[in-house]
């Protein structure tokens, strides 16, 4: 790489990580410039995940006539899934295809650093601003409907943590990949999709049949059933079934991001 192409950095860009810097620097240093480059949007981002828990637990309990256990359980526990998975399937592929229409990431694929490193900053960034929306989305249902939780821990953690680096995964996938327009429209596809047509805040027998079958293999469900089974270990349990579809999905998201970070134009 050139002088002249590490020097001529668009304005209020941070100085470039000398070469032999060590990894971790690289990556605090990464990790420095995401967050100054989200700015005043990321408290508005956390207030808005707020804002959503708020309306799918109340608004959705108002849609329903009376809302029985059963209806409050899936509710409550889908609530804290939605948000994790909004994250990672729509804010995150337009915060990319926004950095690749105002060069921000072609310009961070050209500093002499791994671009995995890259990924890596991305995906800790939003993983610290999806996981509170699920503390907020258990406190609104808790305040709401009253429910008495049953939390496994180690599951739930797990389970949310496992959820939105999936759904991150994915979404940044998209972004790499297809040009900023086209991402932008599939994200608010995603958010109606996850938000309506997923047995998340619903039993999935609502579905017909052949859905059933197609959310048997896609990530939505699976992660739900897993959280739930975190915040409600005493009615619903865990599947390893869940966990192996949702770990095929990160890793698949993963692999098609680093090899389009990696790859030469």
């Amino acid at each position: 790489m050139s002088d002249t192409a590490l020097t001529e950095r668009p304005a209020g860009r941070p100085a470039e990580i000398p070469p032999r810097t060590g990894s971790w620097t690289v990556l605090t240093t990464l990790l420095r410039w995401t967050l100054a480059q989200m700015g005043p949007m990321l408290p508005l981002i956390v207030v808005v995940q707020a804002l959503l828990a708020a309306g799918i637990i109340i608004g959705f309990g108002l849609l329903i006539p009376d809302v029985d256990g059963g209806a409050a359980a899936f509710l409550s526990t889908g609530a804290p899934t939605v948000l994790l998975l909004t994250v990672g399937l729509v804010i995150v592929p337009q915060g990319v295809a926004q950095a690749k229409s105002n060069g921000t990431f072609t310009y961070q694929r050209a500093l002499p650093v791994p671009r995995v490193l890259v990924l890596l900053a991305d995906l800790v960034v939003w993983l610290l601003v999806a996981l509170p929306g699920v503390a907020v989305a258990v406190v609104v249902a808790q305040l709401r409907f009253d429910l008495d939780y049953s939390i496994a821990w180690p599951v739930l953690v797990l389970a949310s943590m496992l959820t939105a680096l999936t759904a991150t995964a994915v979404g940044y996938a998209v972004a790499v990949v297809l040009p900023p327009m086209l991402a932008q429209v599939i994200s608010q596809v995603l958010v109606f999709f996850v938000l309506l047509f997923s047995p998340i805040t619903f039993p999935a027998e609502r579905l017909p049949g052949w859905f059933q079958d197609v959310h048997a293999v896609l990530p939505v469900q699976p992660a739900g059933d897993l959280v739930r089974a975190g915040l409600l270990s005493e009615s619903y349990d865990a599947s390893g079934r869940d966990l192996l579809v949702l770990l095929v999905w990160c890793v698949v998201g993963l692999a098609v991001t680093v090899r389009a970070l990696v790859r030469r134009d």
